[in-house]
């Protein structure tokens, strides 16, 4: 074999074993951001099974229980766990400060997940509804807070107690706007991008997503996936 043939051949090799790294390289980047990236109802609904927590301490306008119209701010966490067969469970915990240095009080919710249309404000987005028909827990982490929730109680319930949760599914409780029997329900949206979860991001005026027109219209801060 002459010179310029063995260096043609070498030449060739190389190019090749080159333009199959590229490839692969290529591949691996997309099926990566596939996986991070569902779009199909049915990958969206895989993917987010597992637990998600914020990132850190959250800012959101939240409308007065007092009904005054006044908007507060209101600092939070939240963590969420997609289980099988379309259920979840959500916490989330109220602080008084930025820093969430100091607890006030923490929501638990269980329920099903009610999948809907497409969202349009991102490809991958979709509608989904958090249905709160199989718990609702309320746990005061701060005596200012336990004392708040037990004025005006309804006839009948227990005052609330210090680190204690209290169940409060089905049953009335007018702080919350809550009727007797109601099943509490949540209108917003999910999306994933680059290994993180948005919901939706609250109205600016506190208007919750207690209606389906109330659905939100953008995407709030995202949670990152909590790694066992």
């Amino acid at each position: 074999m002459t010179n310029k043939l063995i260096l043609g051949t070498l030449t060739i090799t190389v190019l090749l074993a080159s333009a199959i790294a590229s490839f692969s390289q290529s591949n691996h980047r997309k099926m990566k951001e596939q996986a991070q990236d569902p779009r199909t109802l049915e990958e969206v609904k895989a993917y987010a099974l597992g637990e998600w927590a914020s990132i850190s301490v959250e800012l959101r306008p939240t409308e007065d229980r007092t009904g005054s119209g006044k908007i507060q701010p209101t600092y939070l966490k939240r963590n969420f766990k997609y289980l099988p067969d379309d259920k979840f469970i959500g916490t989330i915990t109220l602080f008084a400060d930025n820093y969430g240095q100091m607890p006030l009080m923490e929501f638990e919710f269980k329920g099903e997940l009610k999948w809907g249309e497409k969202h349009p404000i991102a490809e991958g987005a979709w509608c989904i509804d958090y249905v709160l028909n199989e718990g609702f827990g309320v746990t005061p982490l701060h005596e200012q807070a336990a004392m708040m929730l037990n004025q005006g109680l309804p006839q009948g319930m227990t005052p609330f107690k210090l680190g204690e949760k209290k169940d409060i599914l089905k049953k009335a409780f007018p702080m919350f706007s809550i009727v007797e029997g109601q099943i509490v329900s949540d209108f917003d949206l999910i999306y994933f991008k680059n290994g993180m979860l948005f919901m939706g991001a609250k109205h600016v005026d506190g208007t919750p997503f207690d209606k389906p027109e109330h659905r939100p219209h953008q995407l709030q801060i995202p949670l990152a996936r909590v790694e066992k």
